[in-house]
């Protein structure tokens, strides 16, 4: 048997006046999914409990079969394992986002899509003449990764009683997209270190030629460190210890590849694959392909969908649904029925409104079609078709135990 998950995120929505009372997903041209809805079943599952963070760093390992409440300690530990950073008992990872601050609004939590180099060069000046003034500068660093998103470290001490705890409470700057900030700076034991970071990073960055140089070519510049989806190091057994299946993740997205390595999955890193609207879908579908005839399961995460919605375009986000019904689900149909048996899984992991413009809780529509699978009335995969059929996971990891069921 193959399988393969398709993971559009932050595909589901709500209704939208623009578009008639449509969801982006019921307004997009998407045959493929509407083909295997008709020849399987949709339904709803729940992959962001609400008393965890509405975000990726939850639903992924929910849709995966993990358990939350068991293996999740912070965004940030997950995006450490994709650069293959190991975390000691007593040391933290924090989330490091270079961001656009105005009047205290975040204008734009990417820093106008900041390129690598840049960030390396900012994060070096900030490791010199910032952590060089604290007192336990020896035990921080900030580590480059791709574009805005980044990482500080906490080397700590096994059985001290540590610089964090589960108690610090920060917020996810993509959930503040042109809203006011003041109120949303770290709390808890160790925010004191992370405010006064963030707060010294503006007068380090306003002149620093990075960003004159971007103000100077149009572009916005990163005016700040937003610090934030800290954690310690989690524990996670295996995929194939649990299903006894060898898998394969494909993602341009650190956190995918980070919970990717916890499982046990390597990656197939795709030429063109930029996690943002311009990304090569097509480049994607043909590795997800050539994958097949190596892996029992193959994910497809795609992050297009989820930065549309960021940047409130509904149009965004239909053409990037379209794109990925034509150039993944569509060629991995297609040769998922020359394989013999097979389950196919075309899930978000959480909903981002257009409207809202930041990741929620609630359900999330999924269509599951292939061998043994029995279909249901539905012939589209939408929201609305999904709530009609009242077969829901209220608890999201029990879905990968139905999708990998006899």
């Amino acid at each position: 048997m193959k399988y393969v998950i398709v993971i559009p995120d932050g595909c589901a929505d709500e209704p939208l006046e623009v578009l008639g009372g449509k969801t982006p997903l019921e307004a997009a041209s998407v045959p493929a999914m509407d083909h295997l809805a008709e020849i399987g079943r949709v339904g709803l599952s729940n992959n962001t409990p609400l008393h965890l963070p509405a975000g990726s760093e939850v639903a992924n390992l929910c849709l995966l079969g993990y358990d939350p409440d068991q293996y999740f300690t912070g965004r940030a530990p997950l995006e450490a394992a994709a650069q293959g950073i190991a975390l000691a008992p007593g040391d933290w990872a924090v989330r490091c986002n270079l961001v656009t601050i105005e009047d205290q609004v975040m204008k734009d939590f990417t820093a106008d899509h900041i390129t690598t180099e840049e960030a390396s060069q900012l994060l070096d000046s900030a490791q010199k003449e910032l952590l060089s003034h604290e007192a336990l500068g020896g035990q921080l660093e900030f580590v480059t990764g791709v574009s805005y998103r980044n990482l500080l470290l906490y080397r700590g001490q096994e059985g001290a009683s540590g610089l964090f705890s589960r108690d610090t409470r920060t917020s996810a700057p993509h959930d503040l997209t042109d809203l006011p900030i003041s109120n949303d700076f770290p709390r808890g034991p160790g925010s004191d270190l992370l405010v006064r970071l963030m707060s010294q990073s503006a007068k380090l960055f306003a002149e620093h030629p990075v960003n004159l140089a971007r103000i100077a070519a149009g572009k916005r510049p990163a005016t700040h460190l937003w610090l934030w989806g800290l954690g310690d190091a989690p524990t996670l057994p295996s995929f194939e210890q649990r299903y006894g299946l060898n898998g394969v993740m494909i993602t341009a997205v650190d956190l995918l590849r980070g919970i990717a390595a916890l499982v046990g999955w390597p990656r197939i890193e795709v030429e063109g694959a930029t996690g943002y609207l311009d990304t090569d879908y097509a480049a994607k579908g043909r590795a997800a392909v050539a994958a097949l005839t190596k892996y029992d399961v193959v994910c497809v995460h795609i992050e297009a969908p989820d930065e549309a919605s960021h940047e409130g375009r509904h149009d965004a986000k239909i053409e990037a649904l379209e794109q990925i019904d034509r150039h993944i689900v569509a060629p991995l149909t297609e040769a998922l029925k020359n394989q013999g048996d097979y389950r196919i899984l075309v899930t978000p992991d959480h909903p981002t409104p257009c409207s809202t413009k930041k990741h929620s809780h609630g359900l999330v529509p999924l269509l599951m079609a292939g061998t043994n699978i029995e279909p249901d009335s539905e012939s589209t995969y939408c929201e609305s078709a999904a709530a009609r059929t009242g077969w829901c996971y209220s608890k999201g990891w029990d879905l990968m135990n139905e999708l990998m069921k006899k």
